[in-house]
């Protein structure tokens, strides 16, 4: 029984390997989307008054593009704690339907390994990892083994780090470079998104409660100032699903 573990063993570490460097490849033009925005983050923190070391600090514990960059416009100094409190949750809370969608797939997860996937999860990590989730559940893996986490966290740890050093970097240079928004950078977060939102397409049926998001995030963000427009976008979404739903034959 011991030699016939020592032979297996070295395959699983292989196999894990593998899923993680897949992750990590997966990952790597999402990387590249994700330097000038990290960049822009970073020169716009600088610019606010954050020190080279508050910057990667703030990128590494939140790890949520948008609620950052709504965090720096709102600083001063000193700053309004709660207000930038209480918009930085209203921003994350789409993370909170994201968990609701994740939950199914990491559900029989230890919490030692459940906590990372989740601390680690962004946008683009959580869409790429049900993507290749579902992929894995048409071919005829089973629900429990569809999910692989250790694909899910070579792409959460790379994008994350990625995050961390260009914010740091950003926050280096930004002083030497001026308004860097005049350079268009932050166009490329939006553009990454919509490829990911591409590889999640499942026809123009499955595809209206994303519509309904869309309508009403508008409305609300041309209507109503702040950042409410990400929890009605939301809210609204999973409604029109759940009515939808409802209303299927």
């Amino acid at each position: 029984m011991n030699t016939l573990s020592s032979r297996s063993c070295p395959s699983t570490i292989l196999a894990v390997r593998e899923e993680w460097l897949r992750g990590v490849r997966a990952a790597l033009p999402v990387m590249a989307g994700f330097i000038p925005f990290a960049m822009v983050l970073g020169a716009q923190a600088s610019q606010k008054g954050l020190s080279k070391f508050e910057v990667p600090l703030l990128t590494g514990l939140n790890f949520g593009g948008g609620s950052e960059f709504a965090a720096i416009a709102l600083w001063t100094s000193p700053p309004h704690v709660l207000l930038i409190v209480a918009i930085t949750f209203l921003v994350n809370s789409r993370h909170l339907l994201m968990g609701a969608v994740l939950a199914p797939w990491i559900q029989g997860l230890p919490r030692r390994k459940a906590w990372p996937a989740l601390f680690f999860m962004c946008d683009e990590s959580w869409a790429m990892g049900l993507a290749d989730a579902r992929q894995r559940l048409d071919a005829g893996a089973s629900l429990s083994d569809a999910f692989s986490l250790r694909y899910y966290l070579g792409i959460s740890f790379v994008l994350w780090l990625t995050w961390i050093a260009f914010t740091a970097i950003g926050a280096a240079v930004g002083p030497v470079m001026g308004d860097i928004e005049t350079w268009g950078f932050h166009m490329a977060f939006p553009a990454v998104f919509l490829v990911l939102l591409r590889g999640m397409w499942k026809g123009l049926r499955a595809a209206r409660p994303w519509l309904v998001s869309l309508v009403v995030a508008a409305v609300t963000h041309l209507l109503v100032p702040g950042a409410w427009y990400v929890a009605t976008g939301a809210l609204s979404g999973l409604a029109a699903a759940w009515y939808l739903a409802e209303k299927a034959p």
